[in-house]
């Protein structure tokens, strides 16, 4: 993204899922961010009050497959129909729901086929993974350290909120925010 301004543009990655959806919609509204979410189609099926409470948050939505699906062992018409389907789980959850034109291959893994038959998406990776989904192999505080280390103005950020990400998440976000906010940043949507 540009980087001639202090913009950082926060992507939520594999929701929403209760717990850790309602978390981040909180927290970016006590913080006054903005963000996108990169939404499963499945979740948002099984979770549809939650879409609609990003919805009504006026965040930005994105497309991240029905089932998050690994693009490289794929076929593209199997994956194709998987990203339609996601996009007709949004629209039938939300009345009047436009469709996204941003999508997000599930662990950054796409073909070139897969990238063609995509040509109406605006396909949106990430120079900043907060590897949030860890288990416990670095401490939270080095997480958060190495996210801010190789943050710059115009940097496309992934948080997951899933349960997997779940408790480094709920210590990582607000710091985080806090910490670029104190340093004059905006937190935008794509």
């Amino acid at each position: 993204m540009p980087n001639n301004e202090k913009n950082i543009y926060l992507t939520f990655d594999d929701g929403p899922v209760p717990g850790p959806t309602e978390f981040v919609i909180n927290t970016l509204k006590s913080f006054e961010a903005s963000a996108t979410f990169f939404c499963i189609g499945e979740n948002v099926q099984r979770n549809q009050n939650l879409f609609r409470q990003i919805i009504a948050g006026g965040y930005s939505i994105g497309n991240h497959t029905f089932n998050h699906l690994k693009g490289w062992s794929t076929p593209v018409e199997k994956y194709l129909e998987n990203v339609k389907e996601c996009d007709r789980a949004f629209s039938t959850t939300v009345d009047g729901f436009q469709p996204t034109k941003l999508f997000r291959p599930p662990y950054g893994r796409i073909t070139p086929r897969q990238v063609r038959a995509l040509k109406n998406y605006r396909i949106v990776m990430w120079d900043v993974l907060t590897l949030d989904y860890l288990e416990s192999e670095l401490n939270k505080k080095n997480l958060l350290k190495g996210s801010i280390q190789v943050t710059r103005p115009g940097s496309i950020v992934v948080f997951h909120d899933s349960y997997r990400a779940e408790k480094n998440l709920y210590y990582l976000l607000p710091r985080y925010l806090e910490h670029f906010l104190g340093l004059g940043y905006e937190f935008k949507a794509l």
